[in-house]
């Protein structure tokens, strides 16, 4: 029977008729297979990403640009996101500022290990994150990590679209709908994740420029008034624990997509020059604006207009009131702002789309930026009715997917670490989609469902406080990933005794 080997595909012939191995699952279509055909033509000419989730041999990993790693970190950092969350420890947690700034400094520089540290298998294995998933989970398993995975990248997506809508509706007066501003910046940056990781790397080199520009602006403009900080209570242990979780989930839900962004960088790059890119890129920017954001939230409540403005507006809308004596030019920095989103909406999209071809194997072979338009559509659809509760969403969110990255990080980083012993080489590229050499997946799926049975307890959210998260505060992301590590240590060292994988 005729066959054709497919590029990259560990030389396994995929039939281009009848069955297949259930064992085996198809791999997406190679550039050479893609470019072959008209429309795949037209397509690659535009300078759109073809490759997918299908590992990058070392040979394609020419990027000698390391440096971009930090610059599309800085970039997805320096927005109104940071400052929104920043802005929940004060005004809805009731943290004083000096409290708050304490817990986002010290919660950061924890919580931006892991996806600094996951950052460097990309450019060393040549895998997108969740591919290496695989790794654990197996081939079909998988799809646990990427639901949630995706849940994680699709909720940040829709709470940045949801500020970035509010803010360019409050430049308009309230003439442009937050609907109509949601739609313009979820379109707007479908178009740059669209096309893929060239131009996505190209556009965050250099868009921070404007959005730094513009946060400095409106700093200084309203920087005097926030010093009149509401009064608040003393700080409590279940206050402070219940913010870092809102902080760390920030910071270490990266890491479900960290390697996304590096795997056509040369592979002979220094570890320690990837984990700093990644780690610095992260935290430079997101430390100092969630301070900030700490500091609008801490004193809103001392002016009337800024409450009002942030009614009309959420972050945004504040942001403007500070910039209200400058008139027109004020208003123009507001859609700066807006749009700085767009560096962190387009890189999360990105990884979206990469995300979703690992959730069934048969999705690899639906082109990646099919499902950025996909994915765009469930942004719109989803933020607009929930941009009218967008910081009770958002300190849900917060909490939920700290527990599901905690959990992940201690299944990926033991697999690794321990069982793999770091070594990059352990991921063989002509394993990556068949389903009888990957790990069968029982270990990493048990080990990130049983440490559930003591976060629930340890959880402190708006929503559900257990008995453990009422005395203590929320713990539950901190009690997730030393169970998940210790049940994977024991679930995977039994499945490798029992079926040798």
């Amino acid at each position: 029977m005729e066959s054709q080997n497919v590029h990259d595909n560990g030389g396994v012939d995929i039939e281009k008729k009848g069955s297949f191995d259930v064992t085996q699952a198809p791999g997406p279509p190679s550039e050479e297979e893609g470019v072959q055909t008209g429309w795949w033509k037209q397509v690659t000419s535009f300078g759109v990403e073809l490759r997918g989730i299908e590992p990058v041999p070392v040979e394609q990993r020419t990027d000698t640009r390391a440096v971009n790693i930090f610059s599309l970190w800085w970039t997805l950092s320096l927005s109104l996101l940071p400052i929104t969350t920043g802005l929940v420890g004060t005004l809805f947690m009731g943290l004083s500022l000096k409290a708050a700034c304490l817990v986002i400094l010290f919660f950061n520089l924890l919580g931006g290990i892991p996806p600094a540290a996951f950052g460097i298998l990309g450019p060393k294995t040549g895998m997108r994150q969740l591919v290496q998933a695989r790794y654990s989970f197996g081939l079909y398993f998988v799809a646990v990590a990427s639901v949630m995975s995706m849940a994680t990248a699709t909720g940040w997506a829709i709470v940045s679209t949801i500020v970035a809508g509010q803010t360019l509706s409050a430049v308009s007066g309230g003439s442009l709908s937050w609907n109509v501003g949601i739609v313009i910046i979820s379109v707007v940056s479908l178009a740059i994740a669209f096309m893929g990781y060239k131009v996505v790397h190209t556009y965050e080199r250099w868009a921070w420029i404007p959005s730094l520009v513009a946060i400095l602006f409106a700093t200084g403009c309203g920087g005097r008034l926030l010093s009149n900080q509401a009064p608040t209570a003393p700080a409590t242990a279940q206050g402070v624990l219940s913010f870092a979780c809102t902080v760390t989930a920030y910071t270490m839900t990266w890491a479900t997509m960290a390697s996304d962004f590096s795997v056509y960088i040369t592979p002979d790059t220094s570890k320690i020059r990837l984990f700093t890119y990644t780690y610095c890129g992260i935290l430079i920017p997101t430390i100092p604006l969630m301070c900030l954001g700490a500091a609008i939230g801490g004193a809103v409540p001392s002016y009337d207009s800024w409450l009002e403005a942030f009614d009309a507006g959420s972050t945004g809308g504040v942001m403007l009131e500070m910039m209200n004596s400058t008139g027109g030019f004020g208003k123009f920095v507001a859609v700066v702002l807006a749009f700085s989103l767009m560096g962190n909406i387009s890189g999360t999209l990105y990884a979206i789309t990469v995300q979703f071809q690992i959730l069934l194997p048969l999705f690899a072979r639906v082109p990646r930026y099919v499902f950025a338009v996909v994915v765009t559509g469930v942004i719109i659809g989803t933020a607009i009715p929930v941009s009218h509760t967008l910081i009770e969403s958002l300190e849900n969110f917060l909490g939920v997917i700290a527990y599901w990255a905690a959990v992940f990080i201690g299944v990926v980083g033991t697999e690794f670490l321990y069982f793999r012993g770091g070594d990059f080489r352990s991921y063989d590229h002509s394993t990556w989609n068949v389903g009888g050499k990957l790990p069968p997946g029982f270990a990493a799926v048990g080990a990130v469902t049983i440490p559930f049975g003591l976060i629930v307890p340890c959880m402190a959210q708006a929503w559900y406080t257990g008995p453990v998260g009422e005395k203590t505060g929320d713990i539950g992301y901190e009690v997730g990933m030393v169970l998940s590590i210790l049940t994977y240590l024991v679930l995977r060292t039994l499945e490798k005794r029992w079926f040798g994988r």
